[in-house]
């Protein structure tokens, strides 16, 4: 970290990392406590892995204050994967199957869109013709039969923000606070739901964290994918991070060709090919498999040299450290 240009990082996501954390995680990705593997290459079930998510847990819990009848998730898809999430667990919790939304920029906008594909989905207020404002709590129409209320506590495009907490009635409120989360004390208690992608406050991008009152468990609509179903997620570490992944047997394995997948077993065709743009951009080109397999493929003939094979690996390093949880982050 010594060597690090020293820049004031203003983005608003990816955020700024302190130093601090990034030096802990540079060594801990080579070797976490002495073990001999990173804390990448180990088991999501394995005893150490359960330590750091029980400290994560518990360390959530202190500085929020969260109540003993919530469950904490840290799911993959970024926010915009609660956009679905959100309704596939929720909009079913009364037979109209209606959810009442506050929009106040493009994030509640997008996520409004999201749940209308699975249920009746209706703006409380005017509409406005810019985001500038919130519209007065006074003015918005809830609906007696809605599921919830769903408002983003801060808009990082348009740059609005809730100083307040709604009043959702009867309805469950849920909150996308993906922006301003662990930025000021909050009354847990008065959500049903809270979510928050990483990429802000949190830490890197692709993780995300979600509070959710357990009675609120087990009400998925039907059609709710299984990643996306809080009920199990909170029963069971369903899944891992999508990784680098080579189908072919080990014991006959190409060391003129090497074929790996991106993002798990059947690949994911975003990370592939911002894989393949970002190899081309510092000049490794025509990594891309052939169209009948699909996936990455690095050709060893004899005029590729040791020096540029140690290129493509650092690069697949580095590319693997960024990349190691996102699946749809903002």
């Amino acid at each position: 970290m010594e060597n690090r240009k020293s820049v004031v990082n203003f983005a608003s996501g990816c955020s700024r990392l302190p130093l601090s954390v990034l030096a802990q995680a540079q060594k801990d990705l080579l070797d976490y406590r002495g073990l001999g593997v990173g804390v990448l290459e180990m088991s999501h079930r394995s005893p150490e892995f359960t330590e750091i998510l029980d400290a994560a847990k518990a360390d959530l819990t202190n500085l929020l204050k969260i109540p003993e009848s919530y469950k904490i998730l840290f799911l993959q898809g970024g926010g915009s994967g609660q956009f679905s999430a959100v309704p596939f667990n929720l909009i079913g919790l009364k037979d109209a199957r209606c959810a009442d939304y506050v929009v106040t920029g493009a994030w509640s906008a997008e996520a409004a869109r999201e749940a209308e594909k699975l249920g009746k989905v209706k703006i409380v207020h005017p509409e406005q013709d810019t985001y500038t404002s919130i519209p007065d709590p006074n003015s918005w129409d809830l609906s007696s039969d809605s599921s919830y209320l769903y408002y983003c506590a801060n808009d990082s495009i348009n740059g609005v923000e809730f100083h307040f907490i709604p009043d959702s009635k009867e309805a469950v409120l849920i909150s996308d606070m993906s922006s301003n989360f662990l930025s000021k004390p909050l009354d847990v208690s008065k959500f049903g739901v809270i979510f928050a992608a990483a990429q802000k406050n949190l830490g890197c991008a692709g993780l995300t964290v979600v509070l959710v009152r357990e009675d609120l468990l087990g009400f998925a609509l039907s059609g709710c994918p299984i990643v996306f179903d809080y009920k199990l997620q909170a029963e069971s570490l369903y899944n891992t991070p999508p990784c680098y992944r080579c189908p072919v047997d080990v014991r006959c394995r190409s060391r003129m060709n090497v074929i790996f997948r991106i993002g798990g077993p059947d690949g994911n065709d975003v990370l592939e090919q911002t894989f393949l743009d970002k190899a081309a951009e510092v000049g490794m080109i025509s990594l891309k498999g052939h169209r009948l397999v699909g996936g990455i493929c690095a050709s060893l003939y004899n005029a590729v040299t040791v020096e540029e094979t140690q290129k493509l690996a650092e690069f697949m390093t580095s590319f693997k450290k960024e990349h190691q949880l996102q699946a749809a982050s903002r």
